[in-house]
This record gives structure tokens, C-alpha cells and sequence, in this order.
């Protein structure tokens, strides 16, 4: 009997280690620079974000922001302090603070997005993040490599919010939750 509840034991643990974030969705307008984060459908979070500064698309060496269904494929850096410059996807043990010169690392937290469609198959191996920056001066304009980029402050809410397997869709046009009042949720 031991042995046949520590098989059960490890299946539960192997089961919740492959649940997928299914309650949880971000919408990203490009032409607006916002996010709206949803839990089953409803908005809870809002934050102005920066995608790429050369437009959009999944080619390899664009640059440019992938549009489309994408999902969190893996999440990086929790816990790491508010600032900590990554280089590979691994802390550096620098904090870089906001609007600091001439800087321009991966900052603070990534969630790695997976594309979920043929014309973004590429965004994971192109490593197209949305990660913190210490460029916060520029959030709400084009400004990133490719990636979608956000204040500290927001990615770690984001990140604490979102699990592996949540829905992102990163879309040309306006957010559709237009008539929906977005009184108190975080900007």
C-alpha cells in the first residue's frame, strides 16, 4: 500500500507540474502600446507596454513583434530582485535602475513566449520574451527588438498573475474591451 501511494503521490505532483495556465489571457494592441490582462474573460490588470521598433512580423533576424496566438512557455526569474540584468536568461547579480543611460539589458522577469500558429512558430526560437526594462521612459511607443516590453514594477505583477500555459494574443488592431471601464486597474 506505501508503494502504491507514493505512485500516486508523484503522478499528482507530475500532473500539477503540467497544468496549464488556462484561467489567464493577455491582449496586446500594437498600435496602442497596452496590455489587458483577463481571468476568465474578465479584465483584471492594464498596462502600457513597447513592442518592436521594426514593426511586426516572425521572420528570423526581424526583429519585429510576432502577432497571433502565443502562449507562456516559461517563466524566469522569480524572486529576482526588481532590476537584476539577465544576459541568457540567467541573473547577472547587476541591477540596472530605471532610465539608466546608455542601458538597455533584459530586466527583472521574462515570460517566454511559445507561437501557437504557422505565421509565429518562430517567436520561441527567436527568444521573444515580454521582460521588464530599465527603459521605462519608453514604454507606450515601438521601441524593442522584437520582444514585448514592460516597467518592472508591471512585469512582476504580470508575472505573479500569469502561469505557464496562459493565452497571450498579440493583435494590429484596437483591444476589444473598449466599453469596459478600466477604473482601478493597474496602468
Amino acid at each position: 500500500m506505501g508503494i502504491r501511494w507514493g505512485l500516486v503521490l508523484v503522478l499528482a505532483l507530475f500532473m500539477g507540474a503540467c497544468a496549464k495556465d488556462r484561467v489567464h489571457k493577455a491582449v496586446i494592441s500594437v498600435p496602442e502600446q497596452r496590455m489587458v490582462v483577463l481571468a476568465d474573460g474578465v479584465p483584471v490588470a492594464n498596462y502600457r507596454v513597447s513592442t518592436s521598433k521594426f514593426g511586426v512580423g516572425d521572420r528570423k533576424g526581424s526583429n519585429a513583434t510576432p502577432l497571433g496566438h502565443l502562449e507562456v512557455a516559461r517563466k524566469i526569474g522569480d524572486g529576482a530582485p526588481s532590476g537584476m540584468k539577465f544576459k541568457d536568461r540567467r541573473p547577472t547579480g547587476e541591477i540596472v535602475p530605471p532610465n539608466a543611460p546608455g542601458r538597455d539589458p533584459i530586466v527583472t522577469r521574462i515570460l517566454w513566449l511559445k507561437g501557437m500558429e504557422p505565421w509565429n512558430r518562430n517567436a520561441y526560437g527567436r527568444m521573444i520574451y515580454i521582460h521588464g526594462t530599465p527603459e521605462e521612459n519608453r514604454i507606450g511607443t515601438p521601441a524593442s527588438f522584437g520582444c514585448v516590453r514592460m516597467r518592472s514594477s508591471d512585469v512582476i505583477a504580470l508575472f505573479k498573475r500569469m502561469g505557464v500555459g496562459a493565452s497571450v494574443e498579440i493583435v494590429e488592431g484596437p483591444l476589444p474591451f473598449r466599453s469596459v471601464s478600466t477604473a482601478g486597474l493597474r496602468r
